[in-house]
């Protein structure tokens, strides 16, 4: 008896989390995944991040955070960098930035290859700057040896002349691109996707382009993708104009570039404004302004069902943080409270069927996912990863029973068994959730008032556990992986990620760390601390849409 005793004390009292804070409020909450249907895909890659221009004397506000992370002076040999990059075992990569409407690609010059330099007439202020192919080289023996996909932009004003303003008038001179293509197909350098100019859309960022002739010129780069891509299957994606989204302009380019041409819309997500706004780490845990973006994502949908059926929507750059600090704000970019921006927006783009969800950089400014000194990750590099390996390409769609402060998305689960990964984001700084999940399969209806009910009983939890696994319960079947992210010692502007309590960090060698979960009981409640993240895996989870 006092065996029994002991043991039923032991199943009772037990220990709290330790991503859990003492003598914390705590709030009762109900997340129901609703998966009969996907409401939105991904693809595969969707986790993306950029390679910038920047030389090290890209300076604002006194700050010069580039240093040698340019796309020209990157160490590829940096030992962290390679493995960084092999974490993901497919890493999809995109070159390009403001300064790529200004790059000569040295095949087929006679010139003399130089760099980016300072000029107060330049765009940006800064000159024309040169690719040699010995640089492009080693820049696919990295990509080739890491597995990454990669996506270029192309220099989009070669040939235009600015004429008044920020407008630039003219035809593309398309010479230099052709051959540095011809070039990149020659050596058998697999770039998937060509991307066609920086910023030129609409009102455009230092540059303008008019829709009707930039559309004629993507018309142009597609014959020569067809030209010297012969085989119909070896043809990459052309993404255009990888500017801010105007639904007029965007429309005017499908129309006049036509069916088929381009293979999708791309467009930049700098959602927080100012980096020296005194309420911007009041806007990251604002669900309110987090929501506003949805309204971009939304418009391009629509846009895309109304001129482009043929084509999708990507996002190519998202960096949050747009002007005033126009390199990501220290102690904030690079910092754990980005992640709650950044997993957001990830999410956000994803239910509305965004294909692609590039993050401004990989490496470069302050809001890269890794130091641009150090090559150490910052929190966001781990919250990319999670994401990567936990979240598939269906979306899923929830109900949430809570206040505001708690969110919550789905997907399918990456891995080849059928179930869903739950992605939890608390925005309270001082209230934890205990988090009931359940399927709508096992939620009834009451036909008098038409509100959802849940079952409540025991013997009926015990139940919606084996349904949920689609079959028989087992010791493993029940259970469900769980992935807490926190700020070490509460320190939300801190650069240091603990996973279920344990700090993130680099090996000796550089190598990146297990994430490894903890397991919990299939049909317990989730404990969400304040200002946390949690990923939970559900495998078997019975969802059709995930069959």
């Amino acid at each position: 008896m006092a065996a029994r005793l002991l043991l039923f004390l032991a199943l009772v009292c037990l220990q709290a989390p330790p991503w859990a804070s003492a003598q914390q409020p705590e709030q009762e909450a109900t997340v129901i995944v609703k998966g009969s249907a996907k409401i939105a895909e991904t693809d595969q890659s969707y986790v993306c991040a950029t390679m910038d221009w920047w030389p090290p004397e890209k300076c604002n506000y006194n700050q010069c955070p580039w240093g040698q992370s340019s796309i020209l002076n990157l160490d590829l040999d940096h030992p962290f960098l390679a493995q960084a990059i092999q974490a993901f075992d497919n890493l999809r990569i995109r070159l390009g930035g403001s300064l790529q409407d200004r790059v000569v690609y040295d095949v087929g010059t006679n010139s003399t290859c130089s760099p980016f330099t300072n000029v107060s007439n330049g765009l940006f202020g800064f000159s024309a700057g040169c690719l040699s192919m010995d640089r492009w080289d080693k820049l696919n023996d990295l990509f080739q040896k890491t597995g990454a996909i990669i996506t270029f932009r192309l220099n989009a004003l070669d040939g235009r002349h600015n004429v008044q303003r920020s407008f630039w008038a003219g035809k593309w001179n398309s010479t230099n691109a052709y051959d540095f293509v011809k070039y990149t197909v020659s050596n058998g350098y697999p770039v998937n996707s060509w991307e066609f100019g920086n910023e030129l859309s609409g009102h455009g960022t230092g540059a303008r382009v008019d829709a009707k002739l930039y559309g004629k010129d993507v018309t142009e780069l597609r014959s020569i993708l067809q030209q010297l891509y012969r085989a119909p299957l070896s043809q990459p994606l052309l993404l255009a104009p990888g500017g801010f989204f105007d639904q007029q302009w965007y429309t005017q380019l499908l129309q006049t570039s036509g069916h088929g041409v381009v293979s999708a819309l791309t467009h930049h997500i700098y959602n927080l404004g100012g980096g020296d706004d005194v309420h911007l780490m009041r806007k990251i845990v604002d669900p309110k302004y987090l929501d506003r973006s949805e309204d971009t994502y939304r418009d391009m949908q629509l846009t895309l069902q109304r001129h482009g059926t043929w084509a999708s929507a990507w996002v190519s750059e998202s960096g949050g943080i747009r002007w005033r600090f126009n390199n990501g704000r220290q102690l904030v970019s690079n910092t754990f409270m980005n992640s709650i921006w950044y997993l957001d927006q990830t999410w956000n783009g994803s239910k509305y069927n965004t294909k692609v969800f590039c993050r401004q950089t990989l490496i470069g400014g302050n809001y890269g996912l890794l130091d641009t000194e150090t090559f150490l990750p910052n929190p966001d590099y781990y919250s990319a990863l999670l994401w990567h390996r936990l979240m598939g390409n269906g979306v899923l769609s929830v109900d949430i029973n809570a206040p505001r402060k708690l969110r919550a998305y789905t997907e399918h689960l990456k891995a080849k068994i059928q179930g869903i990964t739950l992605l939890l984001i608390n925005l309270s700084n001082s209230t934890g959730y205990n988090v009931t999940l359940q399927n709508d399969l096992n939620v009834s209806v009451d036909r008098t008032s038409g509100h959802r009910r849940r079952h409540s009983s025991f013997s009926h939890g015990l139940k919606r556990a084996v349904s949920w696994l689609g079959g028989k319960a087992s010791s493993e079947s029940t259970k469900r992986d769980e992935y807490h992210l926190t700020a070490k010692d509460g320190d939300h502007q801190g650069r240091t990620m603990l996973l279920n309590g344990v700090p993130l960090e680099l090996g000796d060698d550089g190598s990146v760390p297990a994430l490894n979960p903890v397991p919990a009981a299939v049909d317990s409640p989730v404990y969400l601390a304040p200002t946390s993240i949690a990923f939970v895996v559900l495998p078997r989870f019975e969802a059709k849409a995930c069959s």
